[in-house]
């Protein structure tokens, strides 16, 4: 079969959804090259399919398709702005996938878990077999509950791994995927012995617990752990400082998992230190992908976890062109999500959705790379490694295009 540049022929204008190329031909065939290797193009944005006519925010449909799902974002409350952009990334993938029988019903969450599940229960009533949402932990918890005692899978947006599970399936950027990614590529690169200084709070712990399962699992060593309260890292840091800083420094990486406003702080206080990153090299994920991180000397030579932001850049053109905005981060999600939708409901029949169609080991690839639902609900993502050099972001190790064995 040969490949068509990531783009499938008949089907996309855009960039559709492909199918991993373990998937059967058929599928692989229809949306684009069979590797997994989709990849953004500048072009000029597709005219609206007849099937996706031109809408309003407000609308409750997207598409006339007779295979109907659910988008439930929050359209009014709190993250509306996000909500309303999620809607119009679901609308841009109804038009380039051209003349899928999908039909999306729209149901505003209102921001709230009790709209969550009221527009949940909607959904289900109305006839959907996929729930595409919600946005928020409390929410996805909600809806679920209504959508899983129908029957029917979820593929929500949350970034809480906590809700994740069997048919609860999360397409987000899970940090967890993030800290195995950087923790594998730094042992590759020859670094075996790890330090980190954590902050107290609820992205810590989780990135915390993963960290410590990553380094295990490649088999180095863990030289010491130390949390700080959110924009007071300088005790941590003294008390970490012998083992950072120093020709006798006995880490040779250390994991920064903190924002732009904390890591100014704990950039700041690792500098009065004395640390070097020549000698220990800093390491994160995708929160360090920001100018403000990229301008700290602490962090050059670092190394973070992320999407390829290529796959970003071309969607955001186009999402510009057709909405004339600049589009949140997190609406490829929904692009995705959709895209997905009408590739599984294009090969697979009464199966479209079945728990053993969206776990496919071999995974899928979007916009933002290849990624997979494990059959406990989290996602692995084929991330990218970037190096920060001169203040600014650098590939050193491209997003694989084929995702490994869980686990490993």
């Amino acid at each position: 079969m040969a490949r068509a540049n990531g783009l499938g022929t008949g089907i996309t204008r855009g960039l559709a959804l492909l199918l991993a190329a373990s998937l059967p031909v058929g599928l692989s065939a229809c949306v684009g090259g069979p590797d997994g290797g989709a990849r953004v193009q500048s072009r000029t944005p597709a005219a609206p399919a007849e099937t996706a006519p031109t809408e309003t925010a407000g609308a409750t449909r997207i598409g006339t398709g007779s295979v109907k799902i659910a988008l439930i974002v929050p359209l009014t409350g709190p993250g509306s702005a996000v909500g309303a952009a999620l809607r119009n990334a679901a609308e841009l993938a109804i038009e380039d996938f051209q003349k899928p029988d999908l039909q999306i019903l729209v149901k505003d969450d209102r921001g709230s878990p009790e709209g969550a599940r009221d527009a949940a229960q909607a959904a289900i009533a109305d006839g959907a077999e996929l729930v595409l949402g919600p946005l928020f932990a409390a929410n996805v918890q909600n809806a679920a509950g209504a959508v899983r005692a129908a029957g029917k899978p979820v593929i929500a947006f949350s970034t809480d791994a906590s809700v994740a599970a069997r048919g609860i399936y999360l397409l987000s950027f899970l940090p967890q995927a993030e800290v195995d990614r950087v923790v594998d590529e730094s042992v590759a690169s020859g670094r075996r012995s790890f330090a980190a200084l954590i902050p107290e709070n609820s992205y810590g712990n989780a990135v915390e617990a993963q960290f410590r399962e990553a380094v295990a699992r490649k088999g180095a060593r863990m030289v010491a752990i130390e949390r700080y309260a959110p924009g007071n890292p300088a005790p941590a840091v003294a008390r970490l400082s012998g083992l950072v800083t120093g020709p006798s420094a006995q880490a040779d990486a250390l994991f920064l998992p903190d924002t732009k406003d904390g890591l100014a702080a704990v950039a700041q206080a690792l500098t009065k230190a004395g640390f070097s990153p020549t000698r220990v090299r800093p390491i994160g994920t995708a929160v360090w992908n920001d100018p403000q991180v990229f301008a700290l000397p602490a962090l050059q030579g670092g190394w973070f976890a992320a999407p390829d932001a290529a796959g970003f850049a071309g969607f955001s053109q186009r999402y510009q062109a057709r909405f004339g905005a600049v589009p949140p981060r997190v609406a490829t999600l929904a692009y995705d999500a959709v895209s997905l939708a009408a590739a599984l409901s294009r090969q697979y029949g009464s199966q479209r959705f079945a728990d053993t169609t969206l776990t496919n080991p071999s995974g899928f690839s979007g916009i933002d790379g290849t990624f997979r639902f494990r059959p406990e609900g989290v996602s692995d993502r084929a991330l990218a490694i970037y190096e920060i050099r001169s203040g600014a972001p650098t590939i050193v190790s491209p997003a694989p295009r084929v995702l490994g064995p869980s686990g490993t």
